[in-house]
């Protein structure tokens, strides 16, 4: 079951179910199938994780019984931030002989949120997630901390409360679900709201043409004066097109990037392929939206373009961070 993104949490007021918030862990998201001593543990594109993940397969064959299946979301804390770290759940992928010790030095946790179906095999999508619920918190009373319930409330307030404080811990945003639903799988029949915020970075590429260009490729200066790749941005509308490429001019000379780029500064696991794009004269600041997950000083997913600032030039900027946030 998906979630639709929105623009604000829907109040329980204006809403003719009972609505739950959950918070939206940074990690994978993961069904777990329990069959007598046998767990798998299968990803949303239906990549089979299991043998990455031996800690979290012996904790559910020693507490979970057989036939039980479990939706959820896998994360590992960094021990020094205390953030949900997502590039510790892929590196237990590129481990190889090294995965014994990624386990042990970054074990996984397993946040469930919905079953189903329960121990013996009874199917439960067509129960109301209120009733799911319940079954679930008592599956998992007693069991260890790796496998944990998810936290909801009714309360929209403590909601909002939950983006503001917890983005800390790894929270990135909302996801709000209908208490009377069934679990409809492949359908996007929850909600969600990502915590967002504005910041500017250097346009130094783009892909399409400099004419019309299709994405932005941003940068940030460090300390050196280098300019290090941070993000790409979502498809540009016809206007923003119109906006950007009046203020681009093509490169002259060396460019600071590889052409294309290697498909490890741009690509998630499932997709590493190098990206060809246009290398520009990296001398325009864009105002773009980018989530929290910033991670090895680059956001995870692509951003969104608001604006040119003209105004600002590219040393204004404040320098490229390689952990946390950059302001």
């Amino acid at each position: 079951m998906r979630a639709a993104g929105v623009a604000e949490l829907p109040d329980p007021r204006t809403y003719r179910g009972r609505l739950a918030y959950e918070p939206k862990w940074d990690g994978w998201r993961v069904i777990s199938w329990v069959s007598g001593q046998r767990v798998v543990l299968q990803s949303r594109q239906l990549r089979d994780l299991t043998r990455y993940f031996p800690d979290l397969v012996g904790h559910l064959q020693a507490h979970v019984g057989a036939g039980a299946v479990i939706d959820g979301e896998m994360v590992s804390w960094d021990a020094v931030s205390g953030r949900s770290s997502f590039p510790a759940l892929q590196r237990r992928v590129t481990a190889g002989r090294g995965l014994a010790a990624e386990v042990t030095a970054r074990p996984a946790y397993l946040v469930a949120f919905d079953l189903l179906a329960d121990v013996g095999g009874e199917e439960l999508l067509r129960l109301p997630l209120a009733e799911r619920r319940v079954r679930l918190l008592r599956l998992l009373t007693g069991a260890p901390p790796q496998l944990l319930v998810c936290p909801q409330t009714l309360d929209v307030d403590e909601a909002r409360g939950w983006m503001r404080d917890w983005v800390v811990a790894g929270v990135e945003g909302i996801v709000v679900k209908d208490l009377t639903s069934r679990y409809t799988p492949g359908q996007a029949g929850w909600l969600k709201l990502k915590s967002r915020t504005t910041t500017e970075a250097i346009i130094a590429g783009v892909t399409g043409t400099v004419a019309t260009p299709g994405s932005l490729l941003l940068g940030r200066l460090d300390a050196r004066g280098r300019l290090r790749y941070v993000a790409r941005t979502h498809p540009l509308g016809a206007a923003q097109r119109g906006e950007v490429a009046g203020m681009l001019q093509p490169a002259l000379g060396a460019h600071p990037w590889p052409a294309p780029l290697p498909g490890a500064w741009t690509g998630q696991l499932a997709n590493r392929r190098p990206l060809p794009y246009v290398p520009v004269h990296p001398s325009v600041v864009a105002e773009v939206e980018v989530d929290l997950a910033y991670e090895h000083g680059r956001w995870r997913h692509h951003s969104r373009f608001v604006r040119i600032r003209a105004e600002l030039e590219p040393a204004e900027l404040p320098l490229w961070s390689p952990n946390g946030l950059a302001a």
